[in-house]
């Protein structure tokens, strides 16, 4: 295997192209020749005594064949010198090469002006052989010292990282209120330079310049950045000073002159009305840009002293509303694509992440007194595992745990109005593990007790722990759950106001203690048809005269679409949009799809999904069988996203023109001050493109279509 090894080496090195900086095949060629020609003139030496005659003069052949001999040793020698990688390997070539001249004049003539030369080529190889020794040397003494080079560049590169996150936990421990601020920025900002396809090196650069953007605080006075409530004018005068004060502070890091970029600039807007210079657009550095983002961000999805954490839903919306205002736009829809992919909302601060206020335990006094964060109910059945402890002090005192169900856009169970209000939080119902219940806004709830065999035995841990198994699942506008206790089934059915609002299940109770708790979700979905109806299906769309195709209730995002519509050049789509009255978002409006499926049909078989565009003009997602371009402007009649919130409950007519030409297709629609413009271009070969209706929230009916 060795000597295999060699020769698939060697011959390697003579007939692969040359690196930059080696010599090239014509060379080695170049060189064989030489050779060639001095073997040929020794030989002839042998046959006519030595001699050339050339115009008649006598011309000893040995002058010819020390020239050619001598030659080719200085371009070895050259090859040894200035490519120190192929020393060994000419140096060879170069012994190879003399073997037979050796064998000739040494054993078969005896010269000594050819022992002489044979001397002076083995002295050549020998030379050969020592300079490519030194060189190694000095290739290892080279390698060891970058070697050493690299490992102080790591060291310095670790003190670095830990002198910033020293002095980001120095920053963050000023502020009662945002610990840990710095480091999430960093990381969404990093997060949002991803995506936005910059190098390992640039998003590393940006992370710690990020990391380090609010070190101007340290030279602001505690009282100030502590305060509860809102600041002064005098005050909020001083807060704008910490930019400047982080790039003087920073600016002296002369090794990494971008960190004072992020602390200079974060907090400038893209329409120029920021601080503390007044850039504007494309003037204010990316790396600020995507700062002020990522900071904006965190800052409305974390707890402060005077409010929570703002549900993801809001916070998106304020990204939408900011962008070409407060935010670069093409950065605020990265942004949003990133908030769009956290569909378990794991982008927030840390410790506003809680199950069962932070464990697997809640220990209740009055009733309501403790609530665990809510579980979102969906068709994937939800199974919980728990254990019950009364504390109360008399048996008659005694209650079992109870679920509240709800619907809040955080989330969470409310008390207070102005939160109730805000995070639009609404109560269906509470139902006690005994099958006691109360109703409060659900529209109908039907609960019974399925008792089991008598040789069954209740889950009694021991005299004072209770074991319960819970299953609670939400199909459309219907909600079943059933708790086990061993000896009985409690069965509550619910039926909520209608089927595009969320629930979700808070566990609570009276007295007692809650623990052992694990809660997991089924991979499957049940049937649409599982939980047996208690009340009629509330329906928008149902008395509505209808177009060419039927009208669609959408009671969440994309869950259900049109049937496919061939495109063609020229035609245009018209239909009146209503968003349900559970709708509170921009976002919650028409979808546009453009597709291909077997069956004409949305995710049908064979579904490509080339583009969709929302109504208010935002293109979701990246698609690779097309290319996609979406501009959205603000006409002089946009009125504000509340008003066009505030139209879509109302409802109004839209039209959707469609210009084709090939493989490239073109929508227009303009409503409510908004245009939108979407070219797409289908590179699979794909003819048959169909276009859908879908959406989030809303009714679409009159359904017509202009050829």
């Amino acid at each position: 295997m060795g000597n295999k090894d060699s020769k698939k080496r060697l011959i390697k090195e003579f007939t692969v192209l040359p690196k930059p900086g080696e010599p090239s095949v014509v060379f080695y060629f170049l060189l064989l020749v030489l050779y060639l020609l001095s073997y040929f003139m020794t030989a002839r030496a042998a046959k006519m005594d030595g001699v050339y005659m050339i115009m008649g003069h006598p011309v000893p052949i040995a002058s010819f064949t020390g020239v050619f001999s001598s030659f080719a040793n200085i371009c070895v020698m050259f090859l040894a010198v200035f490519y120190k990688k192929r020393g060994y390997i000419t140096a060879l070539v170069l012994l190879l090469f003399q073997l037979p001249w050796i064998f000739r004049n040494i054993i078969v003539s005896g010269e000594l002006a050819s022992i002489q030369g044979i001397f002076s080529d083995l002295f050549t190889i020998v030379a050969i052989t020592i300079i490519h020794l030194s060189n190694k040397k000095i290739d290892n003494f080279r390698s060891v010292e970058i070697e050493y080079l690299k490992d102080q560049q790591k060291f310095s590169q670790h003190l670095f990282e830990q002198t910033a996150t020293a002095l980001v936990n120095a920053i963050d421990a000023k502020d009662t209120y945002s610990h840990g601020h710095s480091l999430r920025v960093a990381e969404y900002s990093e997060r949002i330079a991803r995506a936005m396809g910059r190098s390992a090196e640039e998003c590393y650069k940006i992370y710690y310049t990020a990391l380090l953007h609010d070190v101007g605080k340290i030279g602001i006075d505690d009282s100030i950045i502590n305060k509860k409530g809102k600041l002064t004018p005098e005050e909020y005068e001083i807060i704008k000073q910490h930019p400047a004060m982080g790039n003087q502070i920073l600016s002296s890091i002369n090794e990494y002159p971008y960190l004072s970029i992020g602390a200079h600039f974060h907090h400038e807007r893209y329409d120029g009305k920021g601080y503390p210079v007044g850039l504007k657009g494309d003037d204010i550095p990316e790396i600020a840009r995507i700062i002020s983002v990522a900071d904006a961000y965190d800052a409305m999805s974390s707890n402060r002293s005077y409010r929570d954490a703002i549900p993801q839903q809001l916070v998106r919306e304020e990204i939408v509303k900011g962008a070409g205002t407060q935010f670069d736009p093409e950065i605020s829809k990265v942004m949003q694509h990133l908030i769009d992919m956290d569909t378990e909302y794991r982008m927030k601060e840390r410790a506003a992440v809680r199950e069962l206020a932070g464990n697997n335990e809640l220990h209740c006094g009055e009733y309501r007194s403790v609530t665990s964060d809510g579980v979102l109910l969906s068709p994937r059945p939800t199974r919980i595992h728990l254990k019950y402890s009364s504390v109360a002090k008399t048996s008659s005192e005694s209650r079992p745990p109870a679920m509240i169900i709800f619907d809040s856009l955080d989330g969470r169970v409310h008390e207070d109005e102005r939160t109730i209000g805000e995070l639009n939080y609404f109560e269906y119902c509470e139902l006690w593990f005994d099958g006691h219940s109360t109703e409060t806004g659900a529209r109908k709830l039907k609960t019974g007790i399925i008792d089991h065999e008598p040789t069954r035995q209740i889950k009694q841990v021991s005299s004072e722990e209770i074991e319960y198994d819970v299953e609670a699942v939400k199909c459309k506008d219907h909600i079943l759950i059933r708790i086990d206790d061993g000896l009985r089934t409690v069965e509550a059915t619910i039926a909520l106001p209608d089927s595009s609002r969320f629930a979700y299940f808070s566990l609570t109770g009276e007295e007692c203690d809650i623990f052992d708790v694990s809660i997991t979700e089924a991979d499957e979905e049940v049937p649409i048809d599982y939980i047996p109806r208690i009340a009629e299906e509330i329906s928008y769309i149902k008395n509505v005269p209808e177009g060419d195709i039927p009208n669609i209730q959408i009671d969440g995002q994309r869950t259900d679409a049109t049937e496919g519509i061939p495109v063609i050049d020229g035609m245009r789509v018209s239909f009146h949009t209503m968003s349900l009255p559970t709708a509170r978002l921009i976002w919650h409006c028409p979808y546009f799809v453009l597709f291909y499926s077997d069956d004409k049909k949305v995710r049908g078989e064979g579904y490509r999904e080339y583009a969709l565009v929302r109504l208010d003009g935002e293109k979701i997602g990246t698609v690779e069988l097309s290319e996609n371009r979406t501009v959205a402007s603000q006409e002089e009649n946009f009125a504000g996203w509340d008003a066009w919130k505030k139209a879509n409950k109302e409802g109004f007519d839209c039209v959707v023109r469609f210009e084709r030409k090939n493989n490239r297709i073109t929508m227009i629609t303009e409503n409510l001050g908004m245009s939108v413009k979407s070219v797409t271009t289908i590179n699979d070969g794909i003819e048959d493109i169909y276009f859908s209706l879908t959406g989030d929230q809303v009714a679409l009916t009159g359904i017509r279509i202009v050829k």
